[in-house]
């Protein structure tokens, strides 16, 4: 626990101007982001007596070792520049907001030729229209499919569509009149556009003038005894009433607004937002929040607003239809011009951000609350025994392994091959006993060939620490040792980074690095002779304050260095249970990378050697044939109709396929099974990470 009293300026060195400050920790990790309208007073609140401070403002000085700020033009510039260091920094005493759920959009995809229905998640794409979010997808495909009468645009993948287009034979849909079928050309794409952009304003709210204009049609049709097409007028009018009945009227004069709402108590808040266009809910949304640094209600509003609008789109005009010309919030951020200023911008047009005082939308607000506190408690059910469990988990195996500490940071590695080939290491990372999947990182077994599980297990343990003492050098703490044969067998030594690259991208930025920050506590998978392993490759390196053990499957017995009899754990402890989904996460993500590397050598071998041929042309050329051995199969011509192939290169790939032998079929040693080529062989699915660097 640090003084804040060793790193506070020195007085009059703050300055009074708008600024962001960053607090660090001893390992230069930032842990703290926040703004000032004057940064010398907001400073020097967090450096009065600690007795005074809030618990958590407390935690949090006393968690950080130096403190630095950036000084700004204005309030503006200041809350933009605070987002983007949140967002960049990921501190962990910022309240970061997370949604309760992945919630579906419809998006209309009008960067492509002919514009394409679909239901996204996930991030917005630049080009392409996007209406809610909504509860449930069923909500979005029952929608759609009432407004494809009227709107017959295209729904189907890319792929059915080409399937379409090359057998001259539209799908269902095109049979049944929900679908112009423009993959047979029924339709222009000029017409295809059109009708796709009468979807959007239709879906934006703007219903009037195109009812009335059926409604004209289906007149003069029956007037001139045109009762077919009167019927077919009667039914379109029909069916877009009950799509706009699903959206009933909350506000009058076609409003379009936000609606956010906060419930919250001493540990926790949720957010609920209401999202009316055209006086309609067209979609709403929740997040939840541990309140880890001292913020009121207002505070917890700015914070919703800039993980609403912030992050919005990738051009200006996304961003600015994010944006409506009113957000009704409970409580107004302080100050407020600054936001009002913020949002006006995003928008390209003035925001009025407002509490409402009376009337339809005092009482639409009133609505979103009671949402609010429903989900506020809703979640807390959920979370209450997983807390009081992952609590109970950690002090278990803190008391089982007579640990200084619980341990709040846990690593796990394990090794992957396939009969000696193909061996790869993870290592998988749990704080507060949840997994944090930012930090997974992968290791491809280098010093030496072969199945040696318990060689391999030291190596990528002296790999990871040797990386930790570089970071801990930089800052003058350790002297890192001398290099290791399989550091020099690799390139990695002292002083070159783990991209390989051999240059320090993130010295002194703040950003959180790869292997800089230690675990309390070090788990291997396996038993006595890879936690000897392990614990060799430590005491190399002169590491001593890392507690160690091993989770044997067999009997599921916690081995720990020197020791001659395991540690065993009820089969009912939290503890074991906490250790087991740590090595479990480990096999999984060390299993996934070792059958991506796998699959990669065995369909793309023959391919990696072609002059001229990089990655992404070996990638289309695979996914447009489906096989080595179609590919082998194909003519120039088929070769040339690939993107991005010409004669020259369709040449050169033919030449080299015709003149290599077939390889001997690969066999899958679990089932027998007979893999043809490797190449029909199922992709293995991405694990559930944030972007993973291999480690050399």
């Amino acid at each position: 626990m640090a003084d804040p009293s060793t790193y506070r300026p020195a007085p009059g060195a703050i300055p009074t101007s708008p600024g962001v400050y960053k607090f660090r920790d001893a390992h230069g990790r930032v842990i703290y982001v926040g703004k000032a309208k004057s940064l010398r007073p907001r400073l020097s609140s967090y450096f009065q007596d600690l007795a005074g401070l809030h618990p958590r403002t407390a935690t949090m000085v006393t968690t950080a070792a130096s403190v630095e700020w950036t000084v700004v033009a204005t309030e503006v510039e200041a809350l933009q520049l605070e987002y983007s260091w949140i967002k960049e920094f990921d501190p962990r005493f910022n309240v970061k907001y997370r949604d309760d759920k992945s919630y579906p959009e419809l998006a209309v995809t009008l960067n492509e030729e002919f514009p394409r229905v679909q239901v996204m998640r996930g991030a917005h794409r630049k080009g392409v229209r996007y209406f809610g979010p909504y509860g449930h997808a069923w909500a979005i495909r029952e929608t759609v499919d009432l407004l494809l009468r009227v709107f017959p645009v295209r729904t189907c993948s890319n792929g059915v569509f080409k399937r379409a287009a090359q057998v001259g034979r539209p799908c269902l849909l095109g049979y049944i009149g929900k679908c112009a079928a423009p993959c047979v050309g029924r339709i222009t794409p000029e017409d295809h556009r059109a009708l796709a952009e009468d979807f959007c304003d239709f879906m934006a709210g703007r219903t009037g003038n195109y009812l009335r204009r059926l409604e004209t049609e289906m007149q003069e049709a029956a007037a001139d005894l045109e009762y077919e097409k009167a019927a077919r007028l009667r039914d379109d009018i029909g069916a877009l009433k009950r799509a706009m009945e699903k959206n009933a009227i909350v506000l009058a004069d076609a409003t379009d607004a936000d609606l956010l709402a906060v419930a919250e108590d001493e540990l926790e808040a949720a957010v609920q937002i209401f999202h009316v266009r055209g006086g309609r809910v067209r979609g709403q949304r929740g997040w939840v929040t541990d309140k880890v640094e001292d913020v009121d209600t207002a505070g917890l509003v700015e914070h919703a607003l800039q993980q609403l609008y912030g992050g919005v789109g990738g051009g200006a005009e996304d961003r600015g239809e994010a944006v409506p010309r009113e957000v009704l919030v409970p409580a107004l951020p302080d100050p407020v011009e600054p936001v009002r200023e913020w949002l006006g911008g995003l928008r390209g047009a003035q925001v009025d951000l407002r509490i409402p005082q009376r009337g339809d939308k005092k009482d639409l607000m009133a609505t979103v609350q009671r949402n609010a506190q429903q989900a506020l408690a809703l979640h807390k059910t959920k979370r209450a025994s997983d807390l009081t469990t992952r609590s109970r988990a950690l002090q278990e195996i803190t008391d089982a392994l007579e640990l200084d500490s619980v341990p709040l940071r846990i690593e796990c590695f394990d090794i992957s091959h396939l009969q000696g080939e193909d061996v790869v290491a993870s290592m998988v990372v749990f704080e507060d006993g949840l997994a944090r999947k930012s930090e997974y990182r992968r290791f491809e077994i280098k010093g030496f060939e072969g199945q040696d599980d318990v060689r391999s297990m030291h190596e990528v343990i002296s790999r990871r620490f040797r990386r930790y003492l570089q970071e801990r050098e930089r800052t003058g703490e350790w002297a890192v040792p001398e290099e290791g044969p399989e550091d020099a067998a690799d390139g990695t030594g002292a002083g070159v980074d783990d991209t390989g690259t051999g240059v320090d991208t993130r010295a002194e930025d703040g950003r959180p690095r790869r292997f800089a920050y230690p675990p309390q506590l070090l788990v291997v998978d396996g038993g006595q002779p890879q936690v000897a392993a392990a614990q060799r490759a430590l005491d190399e390196l002169g590491i001593d304050d890392i507690a160690l053990c091993g989770l044997a499957k067999r009997l599921e017995e916690v081995w720990l260095p020197g020791e001659d009899d395991p540690v065993v754990l009820p089969r009912s402890s939290e503890g074991l249970y906490l250790l087991q989904r740590v090595r479990d996460e480990a096999h999984r993500f060390a299993i996934g990378y070792q059958r991506g590397k796998r699959s990669k050598r065995l369909t793309a071998g023959e391919l990696d050697s072609v002059p001229g041929l990089g990655e992404t042309r070996r990638q289309a050329l695979l996914k447009h044939f489906g096989s080595l051995k179609k590919l082998r199969a194909a003519t120039v011509d088929e070769l040339c109709a690939v993107p991005g192939i010409g004669r020259r290169t369709a040449e050169t790939v033919a030449a080299a396929l015709s003149s290599r032998t077939p390889a001997a079929p690969a066999v899958n040693t679990a089932t027998g099974e007979i893999i043809e080529d490797g190449a029909d062989e199922p992709a293995p699915a991405a694990p559930e990470t944030a972007p993973i660097q291999e480690t050399p």
